[in-house]
């Protein structure tokens, strides 16, 4: 009877999952597709805490953000939830933020714009009025140019190549990986590619520590570029960032280096940080079957409850990591590991098909937001995200963001 009851108990859990995930696949693609739709018919750029019956985000620097990673993800997203229309918007609005920044003519893309329909003339940077200052406020980090972001905008551009044919697309990810590959080079062991730029035009702070992440992320943009069009100098370049990710990988503790200190050179052994763990098990080709370990080590390092926090022993749960572990545990042959995780990602439910940042009021990450800062001051919030809605939808539909391949039903 036991046996009997413990087989009916089992049999409810996989039915219970196994509806998770496609009904977080049709919320997901439905509230970013709407999102899109109600911005109009050209170029738009989400808010990265859209604002959900009536009430803004309660962080007034939050409030109208649209950061270039969510919409690059946004809009892969949504070629996988198959609305290519909307997605195409989103990535029309990227290689025109690339080709009409008000401070620079280099093609760089800012860490975020303003949200909202791109008009003509120079792209709309955020920004906010403060009473207290009497003055506009611009957000030293949100108009800087981070190394990562560049990748995670080609990645989204070359996915709307893939899609449409349309060379304006590939051009511009060619000029953004062009500045990327003359700005960020740091020749110095481990060679690689640094953070990037932090604050205000002319002349922006260079950030020196190089990051698993930001290389995991070039590694993919260059070699699509380079399977896109045969390209000698794009394969080199991501064998450069490949290079710098082979050289992270701790065998002994079965997992990845979250980067180097400021200097470039030194190994960060304290930190770690969940997407730098997991996100060469699927963006990297040819990957070293040892690095599927990184799945166990965050089951020890990352979990928090029944999902996956940022950092080691996480305050709260991710829910954009969450849904970022579950794309890599099915995408890189762990299904199991993913299973549990759609009913936990479907819990996230923020209203009209958006997932919250975090349950708890706030996480952090154990990361500093710039060079400026005195503490670690890099924390989620429990806000609407749009990146860890499009994490969930890319999940859910089962897309490779790095290489736009998807999962076979």
């Amino acid at each position: 009877m036991r046996a009997l009851l413990f087989v009916a108990v089992l049999w409810m859990a996989q039915a219970s999952a196994d509806e998770a995930r496609p009904h977080l696949a049709q919320m997901t693609c439905a509230a970013l597709g709407q999102a899109v739709q109600a911005l109009g018919s050209g170029p738009v750029l989400l808010a990265s805490y859209p604002p959900l019956n009536g009430q803004p985000p309660a962080i007034l620097a939050l409030r109208g953000v649209a950061f270039t990673y969510d919409n690059a993800l946004a809009s892969i997203a949504l070629f996988g939830c198959g609305n290519a229309a909307a997605a195409r918007q989103i990535a029309d609005a990227l290689a025109y933020a690339s080709g009409h920044d008000p401070d620079y003519n280099d093609a760089r893309v800012r860490n975020a714009y303003a949200a909202g329909p791109v008009k003509h003339g120079a792209i709309a940077l955020p920004g906010y009025w403060s009473s207290e200052r009497g003055a506009w406020n611009q957000d030293a980090y949100q108009v800087g140019s981070a190394t990562g972001n560049q990748a995670w905008a080609v990645l989204a551009l070359l996915e709307a190549y893939r899609q449409s044919q349309d060379d304006n697309y590939l051009q511009a990810a060619r000029r953004i990986l062009a500045w990327t590959q003359a700005n960020t080079y740091d020749s110095q062991t481990p060679p690689g590619f640094i953070g990037g730029f932090y604050g205000y035009p002319p002349t922006p702070q260079r950030q020196g520590w190089k990051s698993t992440e930001h290389n995991v992320d070039l590694a993919a943009a260059w070699g699509a570029l380079d399977r896109l069009h045969a390209d000698a100098d794009a394969a080199s370049q991501a064998q450069i960032a490949r290079r710098f990710v082979d050289s992270q990988w701790d065998a002994a503790q079965g997992r990845f280096l979250i980067g180097t200190l400021p200097d470039g050179h030194t190994q960060e052994r304290e930190k770690s940080g969940l997407d730098a763990q997991i996100w060469p098990l699927i963006a990297l080709p040819g990957r070293p079957a040892d690095w599927q370990r990184s799945l166990t080590f965050i089951d020890h390092a990352h979990r928090f409850a029944d999902g996956y926090g940022f950092n080691r022993a996480p305050d709260g749960l991710w829910t954009e990591g969450t849904a970022q572990a579950a794309a890599v545990a099915q995408l890189s042959g762990a299904p199991q590991q993913a299973q549990p995780l759609w009913a936990v990602l479907v819990a996230q439910q923020a209203g009209d098909g958006w997932l919250f940042a975090t349950p708890q009021a706030q996480i952090s990450t154990g990361l500093a937001i710039g060079p400026t800062s005195t503490t670690n001051d890099f924390f989620y919030y429990h806000l609407p995200h749009l990146g860890a809605t499009a994490w969930a939808a890319i999940a859910a539909t089962g897309v490779n963001p790095f290489t736009g391949a998807q999962e076979a039903n």
